[in-house]
């Protein structure tokens, strides 16, 4: 598997349309950051058929919503088959991970602040 992540955000007060603003590769998970703070982030990615990303375990909430194709995401050991138009929030401490059956593309969003009163 290829991973490729791209750091750049996009240009500001430009319109795009979101499902082109990252491309399939062959045999690859790709990103590209849209926004990235201090306080959170907000990234794309692009899976090809067949890919996955290693178990993950973040220590804020992560918002998923899925663009184009369907994903499968397993949290704590619960899957879930998300479509193209569906949510999903990713608590925080949670065991995930996603899986490519077909290809697919979303966009997380990582809100960082709030945690401070935890």
């Amino acid at each position: 598997m290829k991973d490729s992540t791209t750091n750049i955000e996009l240009e500001k007060a430009k319109s795009h349309i979101i499902i082109e603003i990252i491309e399939y590769l062959p045999n690859a998970v790709v990103s590209k950051t849209i926004i990235k703070k201090i306080t959170g982030n907000i990234t794309a990615t692009s899976f090809d058929a067949g890919e996955e990303l290693e178990e993950k375990l973040l220590p804020f909430d992560t918002y998923i919503q899925i663009i184009d194709g369907a994903a499968s995401l397993n949290m704590n050991k619960k899957d879930f088959n998300l479509a193209k138009g569906e949510g999903i929030i990713i608590p925080a401490h949670t065991r995930h991970h996603f899986s490519a059956k077909e290809q697919f593309k979303m966009i997380s969003t990582v809100i960082k602040s709030g945690y401070e009163d935890l």
